[in-house]
């Protein structure tokens, strides 16, 4: 991966996957992540612009969740985005396909929230947003269909409700059971079909055993997407322990888990969207800076979620179990600033270039891999170093 601390992680290079060599790893599901990967780099944009914009409506959350980074912080900045603030964003909208209204709190404390989905709307975006579901009503959710959601993702972190509820510290299963059953209800008394309704599971090692039961769980929920997540910011041991991904490249023993749960979901037809868990060098993280972004709750234009959390600069993060301090990272304020301004500001185009020379490699890479037998030989991609805070994010090893 070139210098830094990533390389001090084995990583999987990406190659020789028409031959399925891998070294030590030889998962049928390794390959077919990295044709994906393939895929996706080497295809014509289409579309908007941007594929997604997440905006911070809130930094406020009832919940006290384990692998939440607010569990050992101080200085935590809670604050609310003001509707005045949250229209200055809405010029710019008509170039998105996605918002996503979300961040690092809870979206469903907002007291603007069914406001903001309606303005999305008439930008002519998607719109929805990942919840707890914690304090949803009935009326909330009928509220939350006529104003317009196109989607809403439902967290989970178990399968049983003493797993979940341990995990999700204020969190109860059985009230996301109900928020489900009351969206079903609402669209079809509604005549609708939307909004699409997912379910967020993060894997731990405290979970992991009862993840094979998930789409069981999703089809009595009548949901037919999973989509399976990774703890990714890590700020103390209890949360470093608990990832169930490896630095090593030997194949994971938890392979076996997934495997079996992407089983009974194709029995019960169900999707499931699961992250690698062996580091990948992927040319572009998952969060792809190239066509989404973050706005945070004061304003601030980030490339992801992950590089401007609501704490003091430095702020923590554990990787390859060693403690890092990092800057928040911002190119601009869109509540003083222009779009275009920000966009286009050097420092911004700087770290996506960074992210483009890396896919271009890719795309280079592994056209030659797949037409000559004599580069699938190379063992390396040799992919140009991602952006600096960038190789401290679990998120660049395509977990």
């Amino acid at each position: 991966m070139g210098r830094g601390p990533v390389s001090s992680i084995q990583l999987l290079p990406l190659y020789n996957f028409k031959n399925g060599d891998f070294g030590d790893t030889s998962s049928k599901t390794i390959i077919q992540m990295i044709e994906k990967i393939f895929k996706k780099f080497i295809r014509g944009r289409k579309g908007k612009l941007f594929s997604a914009w997440q905006i911070e409506l809130t930094t406020k959350c009832p919940l006290q969740c384990k692998m939440c980074i607010r569990t050992e912080t101080k200085g935590w900045q809670f604050q609310d985005m003001s509707l005045e603030d949250f229209k200055k964003v809405l010029p710019y909208l008509n170039k998105v396909e996605t918002v996503v209204l979300e961040g690092w709190g809870e979206s469903l404390v907002h007291k603007d929230l069914l406001e903001c989905i309606r303005l999305v709307k008439k930008e002519g975006s998607q719109v929805g947003f990942v919840t707890s579901a914690k304090g949803l009503t009935r009326t909330r959710t009928c509220e939350l269909i006529e104003a317009g959601l196109d989607f809403i993702g439902l967290s989970i972190a178990g399968a049983t409700p003493e797993t979940h509820d341990a995990i999700r510290v204020k969190s109860h299963l059985p009230e996301i059971l109900t928020a489900a059953q009351w969206f079903h209800e609402e669209k079809k008394s509604q005549k609708l079909d939307r909004p699409t309704i997912h379910l967020v599971f993060l894997m731990l090692q405290d979970n992991i055993v009862e993840l094979p039961k998930i789409p069981s769980l999703a089809r009595e929920m009548r949901i037919d997407e999973v989509i399976l997540t990774n703890v990714c910011h890590c700020i103390n041991t209890w949360q470093e322990a608990q990832r169930i991904f490896l630095w090593e490249r030997d194949e994971n023993p938890h392979e076996k888990i997934l495997r079996e749960t992407e089983m009974n979901a194709k029995q019960l037809k169900i999707r499931i969207r699961r992250p690698s868990i062996v580091p990948i060098d992927v040319p572009v993280c998952e969060e792809n800076p190239l066509r989404n972004l973050y706005i945070s709750v004061d304003g601030e234009v980030s490339p992801c979620v992950y590089l401007y959390p609501p704490l003091p600069t430095p702020f923590k993060r554990i990787f390859c179990s060693q403690e890092y301090w990092m800057e928040k990272v911002s190119f601009g304020n869109i509540f003083k600033k222009s779009f275009s301004e920000i966009w286009n500001g050097e420092s911004y185009k700087n770290f996506r270039n960074c992210f483009t020379d890396r896919k271009d490699k890719f795309r280079e890479f592994y056209f030659s891999v797949w037409d000559s037998p004599k580069a699938r030989n190379f063992g390396d991609t040799g992919l140009p170093e991602p952006p600096e805070p960038c190789k401290t994010c679990h998120k660049i090893l395509g977990v």
